[in-house]
């Protein structure tokens, strides 16, 4: 098998069918026709000898084989991506675009503190961001589509590099109302999940937080799943119950001030790493390690008592 004959090119059509998981999406984001994109994946299974896809009215599916092929595909694209990285970066680094995503809990309330610096230090990045769950988010970082991902350390770190910013401690947010509201400090073992409301599937603080939670009190969960901070804040000041926030997204708002109590939490260990994440072996690895380095003197100190709580 001489494997000189796959091209870049083909891998990318792989690549894509794999993600769109359909070969019509997948041809129009390779700027090719569909019949050009499927005979060549045709071809590239003929060579191979093996079905990567398996077909049918509905749906494609990548085979149990494929997905190992589709795996390897994307490090060689990785790879050659490297050449065209090093030749920009020679010339001049942290230039042209850069895919940044941020978890939802984070980037609202930690990007309009990098946008300023980050401008004035890299004059020629363009920076572009998305928002979403961590999972979906790290999915795009895996298929290319993101070069790096701000997030809490809190999954199956295998296959990506991890660059820690900071430690960012939780907050007890309460009516002001509840008993806990009362407390100059609070800890761990005052949580109770069925008193709590929390955050959506999917997000990652909402299973930090029931995992805080002592491990008699994790059951009875309410049915209140917020999809946003913001709209947490709002159950809170309706006394619906109290829920943990990231201290980064405590602000004092005039329209609750006399509805909510944030109330710190007592340990060094109760909060969230702050990471930046990247491929492994990315081409844009140098990019990742100079940003990471400029985002740990950049992030802002806040303390709880810099947040101005009623």
């Amino acid at each position: 098998m001489n494997i000189s004959w796959l091209t870049l090119r083909d891998l990318e059509y792989l690549v894509a069918v794999a993600e769109h998981r359909h070969f019509g999406r997948a041809a129009e984001s390779c700027h090719v026709s569909q019949p050009t994109l499927s005979a060549q994946i045709r071809k590239i299974e003929d060579f191979l000898e093996l079905a990567l896809f398996e077909r049918n009215n509905k749906r494609v599916s990548v085979t149990e084989r494929g997905v190992e092929i589709v795996r390897q595909a994307r490090v060689v694209l990785d790879e050659a991506e490297k050449i065209a990285v090093l030749a920009k970066r020679a010339a001049e680094p942290m230039t042209g675009p850069f895919r940044l995503g941020a978890i939802a809990t984070l980037g609202p309330y930690l990007i309009p503190h990098l946008l300023g610096p980050l401008k004035r230090e890299f004059p020629r990045l363009e920076l572009r961001l998305a928002e979403g769950l961590t999972d979906g988010l790290l999915e795009d970082l895996r298929a290319g589509r993101l070069d790096a991902v701000l997030a809490a350390r809190t999954f199956d770190e295998t296959g990506f590099e991890i660059q820690s910013l900071f430690d960012e401690p939780f907050v007890v947010l309460a009516p002001s109302s509840h008993p806990i509201a009362a407390k100059t400090e609070a800890s761990a073992s005052d949580l109770n999940a069925s008193q709590m409301v929390l955050l959506a599937d999917g997000h990652c603080l909402r299973d930090q937080a029931l995992q805080l939670c002592p491990a008699n009190r994790r059951g009875n969960i309410r049915d209140y799943h917020a999809t946003s901070l913001e709209t947490l804040r709002h159950l809170v000041a309706t006394g619906t119950g109290y829920t943990l926030i990231p201290l980064l997204a405590v602000r004092e708002d005039p329209k609750l001030k006399k509805l909510v109590r944030y109330v710190p939490l007592r340990g060094k260990s109760v909060g969230r790493e702050i990471i930046l994440v990247s491929r492994a072996r990315s081409g844009r690895a140098p990019d990742v390690e100079r940003l990471a380095t400029f985002l740990r003197t950049c992030v802002p100190k806040v303390t709880f008592r810099d947040c101005r709580l009623t």
